[in-house]
């Protein structure tokens, strides 16, 4: 057995934590540079506020029904999303974190006399040791059990917990379940299957094997076996690295100088530095680019980028920082308004699979390694603007949050205070 647990309307139940007020009222959270809403409250979802609405749109709706409106702030919603994981680490011996709201529980081999009893159980748990709702779903498989968390959200009386296991009510479940909204199934898919009028997900389970594999391939052949509830889908306890590390983002205001520019690449390098050195891999090759505002028509538009080849791989914060304000100065054009810019750190090898060059100076190489991990600890002791190199300013990346709450669970000036009379 496995279980999906989902955190209900992530990022607007974290603002609620500390805004208790706001409870059953309509929250929206936006997303960079406060430009449309990516997490809604049910309430905000019930006035018809939808997923990625421009806030621009839908100001009429915010003001008229009072809804609380939020800039993203990611540092919080990752602190809570760790001690969400850490109360599911305390049910399962194996949790593979989905997302930042969503992590599998390989239940395999467990005792658990009472399953429904066992979801419920997790759900309550999050509650009232994070504050935040989270719908549990216990199947056979991983797809099932992601089916089944989104029962719970749909139907209350669930109470948070859900045990689907007999053929009979997952048959009753998939007849009524869009084939669209199975985990698995991509878009390219959908399109495939509206043409032959597969709509459900029990449609889907009863193509014959032969078709689903020449159709659909093996990913989409694993989920037909998973909807039948053979497990197909490898538990993963460890996050596989990524093969590409991107930081990017719009800025609040158009930037024309060259040195604010790699102000800001700096700072997008070395969190992308930061990234490349949590999965322990190195870099062969780093691109920087930047652009104009392609929605200003009538303005000059342009768009540079700069490839930086590493002589030998490297997760050094100086090499790649550095590789980065080289590139944009290289790109940087005079007379353009920049909207937006990033770095993107391809060709990424394990640390274990590296072979040193022949020629390299060792001390120098153990000279740097030592550096960079003493940023590393730094930066994990006194936080990651604690040190910074001179190009990066305040190490702040410059975006617009007219919204954002306090960072109640990473600052201390932040800690919420509380009075006893």
């Amino acid at each position: 057995m496995f279980a999906l647990a989902d955190c209900n309307n992530f990022f607007a139940s974290c603002e609620r934590v500390f805004r208790p007020e706001l409870n059953g009222k309509p929250v929206i959270v936006l997303s960079n540079n406060d430009g449309c809403a990516v997490a809604r409250s049910n309430e905000a979802k019930a006035l018809g506020i939808k997923m990625g609405d421009p806030l621009f749109k839908i100001r009429n709706i915010v003001e008229k029904h009072h809804v609380a409106v939020f800039s993203s702030n990611f540092a919080l919603y990752g602190d809570m999303s760790r001690r969400v994981q850490e109360v599911l680490r305390s049910f399962a011996p194996s949790v593979e974190q989905y997302s930042i709201d969503e992590a599998f529980l390989d239940l395999r081999g467990m005792n658990i006399p009472d399953p429904d009893a066992f979801a419920k159980q997790i759900s309550r748990d999050c509650r009232r040791l994070t504050a935040i709702p989270v719908s549990v779903g216990i199947a056979p498989t991983k797809t099932l059990a992601k089916i089944a968390s989104k029962l719970c959200k749909q139907y209350p009386k669930l109470r948070g917990g859900c045990y689907m296991h007999r053929p009979q009510d997952i048959e009753k479940v998939l007849r009524n379940f869009p084939a669209g909204d199975v985990w698995g199934i991509g878009r390219r898919s959908v399109k495939k299957l509206e043409s032959m009028h597969i709509r459900t997900a029990w449609d889907y389970v009863r193509l014959p094997e032969t078709s689903v594999r020449k159709l659909f391939a093996l990913p989409g052949y694993r989920t037909w076996l998973e909807l039948q509830g053979t497990p197909s889908i490898q538990f993963e306890d460890l996050i596989e690295p990524r093969q590409t590390i991107c930081v990017s983002r719009s800025f609040a205001k158009e930037i024309t100088e060259c040195g604010p520019l790699c102000e800001q690449v700096a700072n997008f390098a070395e969190s992308a530095v930061r990234k490349l050195r949590e999965q322990h891999s190195l870099a062969l090759e780093m691109a920087a680019f930047a652009f104009t505002n392609r929605f200003k028509e009538s303005a000059p538009q342009t768009f540079g980028s700069q490839v930086s080849v590493f002589p030998d791989a490297t997760a050094d914060h100086r090499a790649i920082v550095s590789a980065a304000v080289a590139a944009t100065r290289g790109l940087f054009r005079p007379g353009y308004a920049y909207k937006k810019a990033g770095v993107v750190i391809t060709k990424l090898i394990q640390e274990e699979d590296h072979v040193h060059s022949l020629f390299a100076d060792s001390e120098s190489e153990a000279r740097d390694a030592r550096l960079s991990a003493s940023i590393d600890e730094i930066k994990r002791s006194f936080g990651s603007q604690s040190i910074l190199f001179g190009i990066q300013g305040d190490g702040r990346i410059k975006m617009a949050r007219e919204h954002q709450s306090p960072h109640y669970t990473t600052l201390w000036s932040d800690i919420p205070g509380a009075s006893v009379k």
